[in-house]
């Protein structure tokens, strides 16, 4: 996976592709529903539930991110390549996140669910990208600060069907809204369309949280439609469609995202060695410390992986030279 932009000197266009919703949701899907999160995710330490929520940030972002590289390399007449980021994106979100998730206890009840997505859509709606937009806004990034605020209403409006959701999984009345369907944004290869710093950082880290959010609604709609409510699963799939399609894409535009590919695979090399030498090793240490071994053993074991990514990588981007 990685986390950041590159240079550009080629112009296309492409979109995310992946794999459909419906089978992203097969993939995601995690054991029986629990009645609360899983023993072994209660025993964790802090630090290493932290290290693990940042794990499903860069993996949910490398998914989104290598699902449009891969388009891009596509559009290049790169078929091999195109499928290499493809193929590692199906890793990144059905391997390495699934674990983290289910390490991390995640996904719980439909309630509870329903619960931690309405606080994070309230404190997107409410807090974040209202603060986004104003600080673009002043920065002088006018298109920067009108996608956050359409942004911030989108997730006011997620916030509401969730709630709705919830009162029918609680109290057996009503009916679960029907779900959204995403405005697909076409996300060019260029550079960023922002100035300021301040608007770049802050299109990164909503970059990061809409990837995790796709990521984290499609387990939950795994988990409904195993315990037998597929409208709720049906309203979960339908935002992370949203999130991925619309507000990742949409603010991938702005931050220049997709460049060559040639840059593109610079880029993911750089950030693969990273976690491989470095981030997932540092976790691994940690959570070894503390005795938290099965966490431990995951980053070991996905700091390999990212290694054989890296190394894939460059292997393809020595072919293009």
């Amino acid at each position: 996976m990685f986390r950041h932009s590159i240079r550009t000197l080629l112009v296309g266009v492409c979109t995310l592709t992946a794999v459909s919703q419906a089978a992203t949701a097969v993939a995601l899907a995690v054991p029986a529903e629990p009645r609360t999160a899983a023993p072994a995710a209660q025993a964790l330490r802090q630090q290493t539930r932290s290290d693990l929520t940042t794990a499903m940030k860069g993996e949910a972002f490398a998914y989104a991110s290598y699902s449009l590289f891969g388009a891009q390399a596509d559009r290049e007449a790169h078929p091999a390549v195109g499928k290499l980021f493809r193929t590692t994106a199906q890793t990144e979100l059905n391997e390495h996140l699934k674990q983290a998730a289910t390490l991390g206890g995640v996904a719980g009840t439909n309630a509870a669910n329903l619960r931690q997505s309405i606080n994070g859509e309230t404190y997107e709606h409410r807090v974040m990208y209202r603060g986004f937009a104003d600080q673009a806004r002043k920065d002088g990034d006018s298109e920067a600060a009108k996608l956050f605020t359409e942004i911030a209403a989108d997730e006011g409006r997620h916030r509401d069907a969730y709630r709705t959701a919830l009162t029918v999984v609680t109290t057996g009345r009503g009916t679960v809204p029907a779900p959204p369907k995403a405005d697909t944004v076409s996300v060019p290869a260029g550079l960023p369309k922002v100035k300021a710093a301040r608007t770049k950082t802050n299109l990164d880290t909503a970059m990061h949280g809409e990837a995790l959010a796709h990521a984290k609604y499609m387990l939950f709609a795994a988990r409904a439609q195993q315990t037998g409510n597929p409208a709720l699963a049906r309203l979960f799939e339908g935002t992370a469609g949203v999130e991925l399609h619309e507000h990742f894409a949409g603010e991938a535009v702005l931050a220049g995202l997709v460049r060559t590919t040639k840059d593109n695979l610079g880029k993911a090399i750089t950030g693969e060695r990273n976690e491989a030498t470095n981030l997932y090793p540092g976790f691994a240490k940690r959570a070894t410390a503390v005795g938290d071994t099965a966490a431990a053993r995951y980053f070991r074991d996905t700091a390999a992986d990212e290694a054989k990514h890296a190394a894939a990588f460059q292997q393809a981007l020595n072919q293009l030279h």
